[in-house]
């Protein structure tokens, strides 16, 4: 995602900043360390409206994108928030790069991808409890960031509803910001999104029967 993407995603509508224990994240970003210039940016996007973000396509760089984002918004003292859909008992880089930080609250599905309906029930019910969590989340006022890594392919395969699921997020804290990540967004993520991206596939080595490789894919 560029700069000149997010840049065009951005509300210019300023919102009242939420108080409570928003307030005390600012203060603790907002240390007396920090220059001027970047306290009063702090401010400002705390005042900002918090935009959709729809990460899809059948391309590379999905979750990529999506956690490089986790990785900007750490760096101004963010609270972030990170469902994954369907990596079950997979362990990724980013997994283990983030769920540590005292920033970060990091929560997995037990669903995998499957093209069979041989668990859809509790693929279905997996993802169902994930999103349960992400929609507190979002209304909480914790956090600044959330991520729904994969979850347009839960929705995709009918384990969501998109209904349900834009409903949730349009009830969220007026200042956080969501990412959804996975190929096949429905119409009606779309339609809903202030940011979309489609990542294409030019090329890839899997065409050349390569196994996805640790630190790269995941």
């Amino acid at each position: 995602m560029s700069d000149q993407d997010e840049g065009n995603g951005k509300s210019d509508t300023p919102m009242q900043p939420s108080t409570g224990d928003r307030a005390s994240n600012t203060d603790r970003a907002d240390s007396a360390l920090a220059p001027a210039p970047q306290r009063n940016a702090r401010t400002a996007l705390r005042e900002q409206r918090g935009i959709l973000m729809v990460l899809t396509g059948d391309g590379k760089g999905k979750s990529t994108s999506a956690f490089g984002a986790v990785a900007r918004a750490l760096g101004w003292g963010h609270r972030v928030g990170v469902i994954q859909f369907v990596t079950g008992e997979w362990q990724t880089g980013e997994q283990k790069f983030f769920a540590d930080h005292p920033q970060v609250d990091w929560h997995i599905s037990g669903a995998r991808f499957d093209w069979s309906d041989e668990n859809k029930e509790q693929s279905s019910q997996a993802a169902l409890e994930a999103f349960a969590q992400g929609a507190a989340m979002m209304v909480s006022g914790d956090y600044d960031l959330i991520v729904l890594d994969e979850i347009n392919w839960a929705l995709h395969q009918g384990d969501l509803d998109p209904g349900a699921v834009l409903h949730a997020i349009a009830a969220r804290d007026a200042a956080c910001s969501v990412i959804l990540t996975g190929r096949n967004a429905p119409d009606a993520v779309r339609q809903a999104a202030d940011l979309i991206t489609d990542m294409n596939d030019s090329r890839h080595p899997h065409e050349e029967g390569r196994a996805a490789a640790r630190g790269i894919e995941y």
